[in-house]
Formats: structure tokens, sequence, C-alpha cells
């Protein structure tokens, strides 16, 4: 019987140790599955204030097409460190003004070198997808807010170039970003993956989106940044479905106030001058979820326009609300 006993243990133990092998197995081939075979390169043509930009060139995807993506490491950055992570959409903008179409940068490596220096954030990196022109406004429209839109009218839609044959985007777009970008970055980087140390942060359509992302993953990202945010929708005109949507979708989906912190703006010159009469709609919502100044702004800027420009004068501002120590010790 002692014998019989123990050729049980054993077969047990040979099936439990084979289970947790496959189990092994299967979690190795989802990580490979998800993390794509390319690595991050030092980009050293790059001119910058501080810190250094790492690149994958075409960054493979599922879900969307293709593209670079940057990541901006701060000067001192070592892997004995933790850091914050910020997502931000039209990654091509923000670093090298030499590089970009007009001339125009975010200046978020100028901007989060002397923050952090100054010690007014935690420390963080940043992470900038490009856009490709010709489907940006798919890739960033907030797809979900179409539901919010009748049949009738949604059959007479337009996307942002005037076609009616569009096929939004927003949804895979973030998939991509949650699926296969976070975990490379969580792989390669000493970053913390969690959600309070997790950011999103765009301008325009990208605004839009980075509302988008907080709302469809609250779970994975702890705040998030919308400068001159694109709340016409498409080509601002009368009788714009679009911005009604977007506002039901919010309505119903922006998470509310407890574990998030949510950052506005707008001006009021070029595209920008079609925003400030949606700041009272904006205001109502983020009343309702229960969010305070402690944790929210929709914030005016006068005489601001719609431009890299103008957003680097005052990127200091989303930054240090999202990632400021003071911040994150009321959280």
């Amino acid at each position: 019987m002692k014998n019989a006993r123990l050729f049980l243990c054993c077969c047990l133990l040979f099936v439990s140790c084979k289970n947790e092998s496959k189990t092994n197995e299967i979690n190795r081939l989802e990580t490979h599955l998800v993390l794509p075979d390319v690595n991050f390169q030092h980009l050293k043509s790059a001119e910058l204030f501080k810190g250094e930009i790492h690149r994958i060139d075409s960054f493979p995807s599922k879900y969307i097409k293709p593209r670079p993506v940057d990541v901006w490491l701060p000067e001192d950055y070592i892997e004995e460190k933790d850091y914050a992570v910020i997502y931000m959409h039209d990654g091509q903008m923000l670093f090298d003004s030499t590089a970009t179409w007009n001339k125009q940068e975010w200046k978020v490596d100028e901007w989060a070198s002397k923050l952090m220096f100054q010690g007014k954030t935690k420390n963080f990196i940043v992470v900038g997808v490009h856009n490709i022109p010709e489907i940006r406004w798919q890739d960033l429209f907030p797809q979900k807010a179409l539901g919010f839109i009748d049949k009738l009218t949604k059959d007479s839609l337009r996307d942002i170039s005037g076609s009616k044959d569009f096929k939004l985007n927003g949804d895979n777009y973030l998939k991509f970003i949650v699926k296969e970008l976070k975990p490379k970055i969580d792989k390669t980087y000493a970053v913390h993956n969690d959600k309070k140390n997790t950011f999103v942060m765009g301008s325009s359509m990208g605004g839009l989106m980075s509302m988008y992302t907080i709302s469809e993953y609250p779970e994975v990202f702890g705040g998030a940044a919308c400068l001159s945010t694109h709340w016409p929708g498409a080509m601002p005109v009368e009788n714009n479905p679009y911005p009604k949507a977007i506002f039901k979708y919010m309505e119903a989906n922006l998470p509310k106030a407890g574990s998030h912190r949510i950052y506005f703006d707008y001006g009021n010159q070029t595209l920008d001058q079609h925003y400030p009469q949606y700041a009272p709609i904006v205001d109502d919502i983020l009343k309702a979820k229960y969010y305070t100044e402690l944790d929210s702004r929709n914030l005016f800027f006068k005489g601001t326009d719609h431009s890299e420009n103008s957003w680097n004068e005052r990127l200091n501002i989303p930054i240090e609300f999202l990632l400021g120590k003071k911040a994150n010790n009321d959280n």
C-alpha cells in the first residue's frame, strides 16, 4: 500500500510539473507573440536639449500600419531606477524641430529635463508614437463615439478630408499601444508598469485620443493630458454631429474621479478659435464625474494658437499636473 501511494504521488508530481512546464511554455509563447522581434536603436542624429532618443523605424503590429516609435531617455537614465512613462501621439513632432515638417516641436526633452532636474516631477521617460499623415484622422478619432450618432446621420458622414469612404481605426490604435507597445517598453526599459505611473498625452486629434485612451483603458492609464482638444472631431462646420457624439461618449465612459488625473486646455486663435464654446460642456462632464481642481484642469490660454510653438510654451503645466510630486502625494 505504501509503495502504491508513493507511485501515485510520483505520477501526480510528474503531471503537475508537466502542466507547469506547459503553462510556462504558453506564457513564453504569448510573450513572444506580443513582443516584436525588433529592438530600439540609439538615434544619434537627433538634435536634443538633453537625453537621447531610441527608435524603432517600423514597429510591427497586427493592429495598425507599422510606423516609427521613439523613446526619449533623460540624461541621467540608469537601469537601477524605475521611471514613469508618458505615451504621446504625433511622435515625430516632440523632440527635434530640425526633423519636423514645420520646424516646430513640443520641446519635450527641454521641459522633461528641467522639471526632473528641479525636482518638480517624478522620474519619467517619454514614448512617442509617430503618426502617418494619410490615416492620422482614422487612427486618432475616438471610434466608439460614432455609436452615439443616429444611423441616418452616420450614413451621410464624411471624414476630415471630405471622403465618405472611411474606416475608423482608433480601437486598433489603442490595442497597439496597450497590447504591443507597452509590453515592449516594460520589458526593454527600467519603468514602472502600474496605472499610477502610466500616462498619455496629445494635442488636437491626439487630445481626443488621449481622452479616449483613459476612458477605454482606465486600468492601464492613471492620467491624460489633452491640449487644444479638437472637439469638432473633423472639419468645424455647421450642424456638425461629432461634438455631441464625443461628449455623449465622455458622459458614458470617462472614468469617475478617484484614481485618475485629467487635463484639458485650449486657446482661441487659428483652429483653437473653435474650442472655447465647448469648455462649459467639458466642465459640466468633469463635475458630473466628481472631478475637482485637485484632479482635473480645463484651462484657457488667451491669444494662443493651434501649433507646437503654443503647446511647448505651456507644456510644463500638464507634465507637472500629471507627474508632479505634490500631485502624486495627493493621490
